[in-house]
């Protein structure tokens, strides 16, 4: 089946419904004819109808009725796109097709398809999810936390707050928690996880799925105690479907797409991508995934005009301003050459993690 191109907007079509492909659709809906097509690539279910919120999915796991912030149907914020729930399979220079067996003309296209995530299709479903990762918590007395990232270290630090009478086990692969930011800062989270009672064990490993009757072997010969696991490890990119493709001498040793100053993929006129999928040396975040959407919304819009090329936006890599939401009140901020730990540079973000922003650039209420 063909979908055919209306004659009076340029048709751009953005695979994607992540935080990097949402933000872009949202902007260009009013510019051009927008067909948003969310693929996950998952056992038997390759498509959602929702954006999820990703940095703040460790307190939708510890309160419940923060998840229903997180999780937003693409229909909510995109009365003006066309979303198609089906997996993209192949492109070519003018199209997209679809597992459905659905051929997507373009005239501009746009690649936002992050990490490969393991979720449900429906929004109620993954609620389901959260319902249930809140019930495992509440049960359990010992918790196994499997990895010392962002996302590993926050969750570590909601579940102090929320169940304080829990006891909390993290392991991880690295010599010290939060590797990809400086020493000193992540030595402050290290310290006030084990002020809060947190066992942090480094330079180790687990399988999760050799684990027996709540015994987890490490791969140093240690023996970890747990009720409940939870893995807050990396997540590969979501590029393998593009290895069959015109892109496919576009993708680097990591299966990331190299891309332009302006974004646009190397030697492609009309497709660009951002956000996670991208060889931009930076760190991985959502804020950069943002920042990509909003000057590759700029860039399509000059072309759709009939500007010239020479004047698009380039995309600039700022330096890294991190911070970590230790609970509710307080984190830990790396800010060019300065590293602040206490309540004030997390009393905004730790309160509800950004969701009430990311909410507001999509035209939603914030606290709803």
């Amino acid at each position: 089946m063909e979908i055919e191109k209306g004659k009076e907007k340029k048709r751009v079509v953005v695979i994607g419904g992540g935080v990097a492909g949402s933000l872009i659709a949202y902007d260009l809906q009013l510019h051009a004819d927008v067909i948003l097509v969310d693929p996950v690539e998952i056992t038997e279910i390759y498509r959602k109808e929702y954006l999820e919120i990703p940095w703040g999915s460790s307190r939708g796991m510890v309160e419940p009725s923060f998840a229903e912030r997180l999780l937003i149907n693409h229909s909510e914020y995109l009365p003006n796109t066309r979303i198609i729930i089906s997996i993209a399979i192949n492109i070519t220079e003018t199209e997209v097709v679809t597992a459905a067996g659905q051929h997507i003309s373009f005239d501009y296209l746009v690649i936002a398809t992050g990490h490969k995530d393991n979720i449900p299709k429906t929004r109620s479903e993954r609620l389901q999810q959260y319902q249930q990762d809140f019930g495992k918590i509440k049960s359990a007395k010992t918790i196994l936390i499997v990895g010392g990232g962002p996302s590993g270290v926050e969750f570590a630090g909601d579940i102090c707050v929320y169940f304080p009478e829990k006891k909390v086990k993290l392991v991880h692969r690295g010599s010290r928690l939060l590797e990809f930011v400086g020493r000193r800062a992540s030595g402050k989270a290290l310290n006030w996880l084990t002020s809060k009672g947190v066992e942090v064990i480094l330079n180790d490993a687990i399988d999760a799925d050799s684990a027996k009757d709540g015994i987890y072997p490490t791969s140093r010969g240690k023996i970890v105690t747990a009720d409940c696991h939870f893995l807050c490890i990396g997540r590969p990119t979501s590029s393998s479907w593009l290895e069959e493709t015109i892109l496919k001498d576009n993708l680097d040793s990591h299966g990331r797409l190299e891309v332009e100053k302006n974004l646009r993929v190397k030697g492609h006129k009309n497709i660009f991508a951002i956000g996670d999928i991208t060889n931009i040396p930076e760190i991985k975040q959502g804020y950069f995934a943002q920042k990509h959407a909003i000057v590759t919304a700029k860039n399509l819009k000059l072309l759709m005009k009939s500007g010239k090329e020479s004047k698009m936006s380039r995309y600039k890599s700022a330096p890294a301003r991190v911070i970590i939401s230790l609970g509710t009140r307080g984190s830990v901020a790396e800010l060019p050459l300065l590293t602040i730990f206490s309540c004030f540079p997390g009393s905004r973000k730790s309160k509800d993690l950004l969701v009430g922003k990311t909410r507001k650039q999509l035209g939603l209420k914030p606290d709803h």
